[in-house]
């Protein structure tokens, strides 16, 4: 690398000059996603959402059918219910000539081209109302029918189907309840009420845990969560309900026919979910929306039409020739991202709002549509972090506070568990975590020995994991460093996570011996993990790096967000942790995963997480050369290598500046997916479309193309030279960053605010 000082080949242009909203539309659409033929069941589903709603859309047999999700509909078992399908049949089946369908990028749309007429399914972004507007060639009289496998209570009799809730493998009697279908003058109302009697996963979670005598302090996002729709069905009258089986799942289905034929028409949908035990105020409350939507159909359209167009204004990355299918991917799963941008409940690692029939990602999970790997409402730490840290780079921040209030919302949980387990202060999370903030209760594990610790997950993987939090406590710190956004409301949950690890440790340390610190004043973090692979560690590199970041990004706060209490007490905190470790492999010093460990226990490669998230070690940073013997050299970094799934290896090589690798590695993230939709990736580790795959892609390529040091913009850090590109990502302050890059030379060098060139640092 070199500080730019020479004007050679390269053309600056020091004040913002974006790509005309018709060019970048251009450039979007280029990345549609067309079909020429229908598909032969849902796992050729393609996603269309907006807001906080995702549906599967997709032409079989000749019928239209979509699959129904919504952000939060978690059951009493915490799986995360589809809300039903949709089939809509026309007087003659959809014909296979004259066929395609296309998920329209700009407009959020997906658009259908039949022998009869044109079909246009989109979601409004600002409320939870689906649309299917038809244009037909001629007057027809449409079908619609929902189509529901919740018809009745039904016995998970195969414990394989609890992995798609939080019981896991726990072999208790789970049972989904029946949904209630009701007709209530012009319109047809679907809706589950979690019950409040027999098993559900709070009570049950809660008594294994010990918990019971504080129960009534805890949060339960569970209880009489209420979930489900309304069509409307005024231009409909209803004729009969019938009975199938779609792929694994006997189903009911509901059929309304339309009363007078018409060439143009509109099919509403409207989605809600809330905690009321109250169902006609529920009910008044989604049929309202409905209305609303029905009333406001046109402005609402409009109002979407411009998020949208705004939204691919943030940001973009554009690759070409034989690499086109990277940026392809990334803006398509980006598209995806976009689905559950206002959610209540943050988008899930595993399948996100575009889960299918199960049985298409594994025959060995024959189970209804609800079905998805690692439960519904549990959120796995490690993956949903490689979910949201992309959106800082994207310009998504809007995005990120799903995320994060699912973490502030079960502060009080975490707080009170700390307190009641070991009369410490502060907030412990585990790594499988469920929506209240427990740790998952098939993971905590109910067959623990006599005397175990009850606040500790009796789990080879789990044992000691809480570290991960401070990931997310760097992401909400971050809003603040990239978008100058006020996170005064963050700083108390943050400062209750350093405050467990300070408590918990200087105690735990405290009743193994007579000091609670070592000889240097500093943290005796024993046990600790690194990751789920290097376990009953001794001073765990994620958890120092996690500690040392987040401490020095308080420190580094503008004084609006501290007092001088405040302040002190993190500095105090600084001076106490430990200094990241390291060891001697054939000559060489690399990072260790700590200064001990017991066992190997998964295939993580953590002793480069202080390269990334933590961001000690890479391009532009002392000591990069400790990083890159330890990413080229450690037997365990070599042996744990791959693409798949959530792993990072693309990323570490990125921020290490190995172009070489970073490429390759990103390049086999980005291939298409082993479905119709090229980036429904998966399964990997965990479930399709698996989001953490397509969001360490997604990091990987951002790594790349820049990273901001210091003061310093690090223009294709990792990039081949002889690969075009072109990109808009956003650097911390505010700051958008705008590159063309074509045959070697940098075409475009834009920065926004404008800053001085010997800031820019070129590649070699």
């Amino acid at each position: 690398m070199q500080l730019f000082r020479r004007l050679t080949n390269i053309i600056f242009i020091l004040i913002i000059v974006t790509l005309s909203a018709n060019g970048q539309y251009s450039a979007i659409k280029q990345y549609n996603v067309q079909w020429n033929s229908q598909s032969k069941n849902s796992s050729e589903s393609m996603p269309c959402g907006g807001g906080d709603v995702g549906v599967n859309v997709w032409v079989e047999n000749g019928d239209l059918l979509l699959y129904l999700a919504k952000s939060g509909s978690f059951d009493e078992n915490n799986a995360m219910l589809k809300l039903g399908r949709i089939r809509v049949k026309f007087p003659e089946p959809i014909s296979q000539q004259q066929f395609s369908q296309t998920l329209n990028l700009v407009t959020g749309a997906v658009d259908i081209r039949t022998q009869l007429g044109n079909l246009s399914i989109w979601v409004d972004v600002f409320n939870p109302n689906i649309y299917i507007d038809l244009k037909n060639n001629k007057a027809l009289k449409t079908e619609i029918i929902y189509e529901s496998w919740r018809f009745e209570d039904r016995l998970h009799t195969n414990v394989l189907e609890n992995r798609g809730n939080s019981f896991k493998w726990l072999k208790v009697p789970v049972k989904t309840y029946q949904d209630s279908m009701v007709q209530q003058n012009d319109f047809f109302i679907f809706s589950h009420n979690n019950h409040t009697n027999g098993l559900n996963v709070f009570d049950y979670t809660v008594n294994k845990q010990g918990l019971d005598s504080i129960k009534h302090l805890l949060y339960n996002p569970i209880k009489n969560n209420r979930s489900g729709g309304v069509i409307n069905i005024k231009d409909y009258l209803f004729t009969h309900i019938s009975t199938g089986k779609y792929m694994d799942s006997d189903y009911k289905a509901w059929h309304y026919l339309q009363k007078k034929a018409s060439k143009n028409h509109s099919i509403q949908i409207s989605l809600a979910i809330a905690q009321n035990d109250d169902y006609s105020s529920w009910q008044q409350e989604a049929i309202g929306t409905l209305q609303k939507g029905i009333q406001q159909q046109k402005q609402a359209q409009k109002n979407s039409l411009k998020w949208w167009q705004d939204f691919w204004n943030r940001s973009y990355v554009h690759t070409y020739d034989t690499n086109s299918y990277i940026s392809r991917n990334y803006t398509l799963f980006r598209y995806m991202l976009a689905c559950n941008a206002y959610g209540q409940w943050p988008t899930k690692f595993n399948g996100g709002l575009f889960t299918f029939d199960p049985v298409f990602v594994k025959k060995e999970y024959p189970f209804t549509p609800d079905f998805r790997l690692w439960g519904g409402g549990t959120m796995t730490a490690q993956n949903q972090r490689l979910v949201y840290f992309p959106m800082f780079k994207n310009g998504d921040f809007d995005f990120l506070k799903s995320q994060f209030n699912f973490y502030t919302n079960s502060r009080k949980n975490a707080e009170l568990r700390s307190k009641f387990y070991w009369n410490v202060n502060g907030a412990s999370f585990s790594e499988q975590l469920e929506n209240f903030g427990l740790p998952n209760v098939a993971e905590f594990n109910s067959k623990r020995p006599e005397g175990y610790d009850k606040g500790v997950d009796y789990n080879a993987w789990l044992e000691y994991q809480w570290e991960t939090v401070l990931e997310f406590c760097k992401m909400m710190l971050d809003m603040h460093y990239y978008n100058r956004e006020d996170i005064g409301q963050y700083i108390p949950f943050i400062e209750s996570c350093l405050r467990f690890f300070d408590e918990y440790y200087r105690q735990k340390t405290r009743l193994s011996g007579i000091k609670e610190l070592d000889e240097n004043g500093h943290y005796v973090l024993y046990p600790s993990s690194a990751a789920e692979t290097f376990k009953m560690a001794y001073n765990s590199v994620t958890l120092i790096a996690g500690l040392d970041v987040v401490v020095n990004d308080l420190l580094n706060l503008p004084q609006q967000f501290y007092d001088t209490t405040r302040y002190k007490n993190w500095q105090k905190i600084k001076q106490q942790i430990p200094p990241i470790p390291f060891r001697q492999f054939k000559g060489k010093t690399l990072i260790a995963p700590a200064l001990v460990w017991s066992r190997v226990n998964n295939t993580e490669t953590p002793q480069l997480y202080p390269v990334y998230p933590w961001g000690q070690f890479g391009v532009g940073k002392p000591g990069i050369d400790t990083a890159i013997n330890t990413y080229l050299t450690d037997t365990f970094a070599l042996k744990f290598r791959s693409h798949v799934g959530w792993k990072q290896d693309n990323i570490f090589a990125a921020r290490l500046g190995l172009t070489k690798e970073a490429f390759h590695y990103t390049s086999l993230k980005f291939k298409d997916g082993p479905h119709r939709f090229p980036a429904f990736w998966g399964p990997g580790f965990d479930w399709t479309p698996d989001h953490n795959w397509g969001g360490s892609a997604m990091i990987g390529l951002q790594e790349m193309l820049l990273q901001v040091v210091g003061d310093k913009f690090y223009l294709l850090p990792a990039w081949p030279k002889d690969a075009d590109v072109s990109f808009k990502l956003h650097a911390p302050n505010q700051t958008t960053v705008e590159v063309e890059y074509k045959n070697g030379v940098f075409k475009t060098i834009n920065i926004l605010p404008a800053v001085d060139k010997s800031r820019i640092v070129l590649p070699d």
